[in-house]
């Protein structure tokens, strides 16, 4: 039997210049055994995809008009479950940032609509060189810059100055590979 879909209109929090990613999730801990998720975004929210199939879902996505994106997510036996409903504010491979140079680049996103804080980090860390580090001020922690960092092998840590207002992340850009002899 299927079940109807829970429905989740992300898009007022969007536009109000919020962090949907904690009503989506309580969204996610809410649903009934083999329950979907719509999902209603004024964005394609690509990076959510990968924090959901951790979790066990798989997705449809489809744009609805005037840039506004539904998303069906839809639970599947096959994907693990992640412990944790957060992604880690340091990756693995930045354990230490004591040996990167200092950032070459500071980007202020903190007066900036979600999702162009992103937008604008990626394609600032695109123009670094390899091994190159960015400093990212934002108005919130990043959880769905994250996966697209790993994703394209950069490291990244961050944490919140002592103003409690302000995420600081640094990115460091992935160093080129050799190419194969």
């Amino acid at each position: 039997m299927t079940q109807v879909p829970h429905e989740l209109d992300v898009r007022p929090i969007l536009r109000a210049g919020g962090e949907p990613f904690a009503a989506i999730m309580d969204a996610v801990k809410g649903l009934g055994p083999e329950q979907p998720l719509r999902l209603l975004a004024t964005f394609e929210p690509t990076p959510l995809y990968h924090v959901l199939a951790k979790r066990g879902f798989g997705h449809a996505a489809r744009e609805i008009g005037d840039g506004d994106w539904e998303v069906l997510f839809t639970p599947n036996a096959k994907a693990s479950v992640t412990p944790t409903d957060q992604p880690p504010a340091r990756n693995a491979a930045a354990a230490s940032t004591g040996n990167w140079p200092a950032p070459s680049r500071e980007l202020d996103n903190r007066d900036l609509d979600p999702p162009e804080p992103m937008v604008r980090t990626l394609a600032a860390v695109e123009e670094l060189q390899p091994g190159g580090v960015l400093c990212s001020l934002l108005c919130r922690e990043p959880v769905f810059l994250f996966p697209e960092l790993a994703k394209r092998g950069h490291q990244w840590s961050g944490a919140f100055e002592p103003d409690g207002t302000t995420y600081k992340l640094l990115v460091r850009k992935a160093s080129q590979r050799e190419p194969a002899a």
